[in-house]
Parts: C-alpha cells; sequence; structure tokens
C-alpha cells in the first residue's frame, strides 16, 4: 500500500524499536506523506502527501499522537544516537545544546 524508496525505508526501520507494528506503519505513512507533501503541513495532510486520505480515516493518524503506545523521548534518543553512531569518531565526546523546556524526567543516550 505504502510505497517508498528502499533507502528511505531501510531509514525509517532503523526507528522501528521504538514502535509497536501498527504505530510503526502510521509513523512510516506519516513520514512519507510529510516529506510528500507540499502544501498542507497537517496531519491530515501527511495522509494526502503519503497517497492515503482515501483509504485511512484521518482518525487512525490522529490517535497515533493522542493515544498509541510510543514515546517521542525514545525516538528523539534513538535519532541521536543513530546520529553520533554515523557521523562521530568513536570515543569522541559529543557536546550538545538541549531545550529541556519540555522534558518531564531525566534521560540518557547510550
Amino acid at each position: 500500500m505504502l510505497c517508498l524508496p528502499s533507502s528511505l525505508n531501510e531509514l525509517l526501520l532503523l526507528f522501528a524499536p521504538c514502535f509497536t507494528k501498527p504505530t510503526l506503519q502510521v509513523f512510516r505513512a506519516l513520514v512519507v506523506g510529510q516529506i510528500a507533501q507540499t502544501r498542507l503541513r497537517c496531519v491530515t495532510g501527511m495522509l494526502v502527501g503519503a497517497r492515503l486520505s482515501g483509504i485511512w480515516h484521518h482518525a487512525r493518524t490522529h490517535r497515533f499522537f493522542s493515544n498509541a503506545r510510543w514515546s517521542p523521548d525514545e525516538l528523539g534518543l534513538r535519532l541521536a544516537q543513530l546520529i553520533v553512531e554515523r557521523f562521530c569518531e568513536p570515543e569522541v565526546a559529543v557536546l550538545m545544546a538541549v531545550d529541556d523546556t519540555l522534558l518531564h524526567g531525566t534521560c540518557q543516550v547510550g
């Protein structure tokens, strides 16, 4: 149903541990929709961009953000880990600036 280049698919599958199977499917669709959508920068616009607007009900994507089992913190940490693994030399210290406005606990990368 969702058609995407293998390189993008491989990249998105690196985030699979952050999601259940159903939420990973929605995440992939939203990312593809965000990339493909040139006008509507909203959840329903992402469905249009992914060419799923006539196939999926918009509530499916809204539920992804409101009650699906995934953690934005875990996703962000996974992204940071992937960036460091791919762009930094091993054992090199990485200096990061973080806006902790929305942090509700402690986060550790490792």
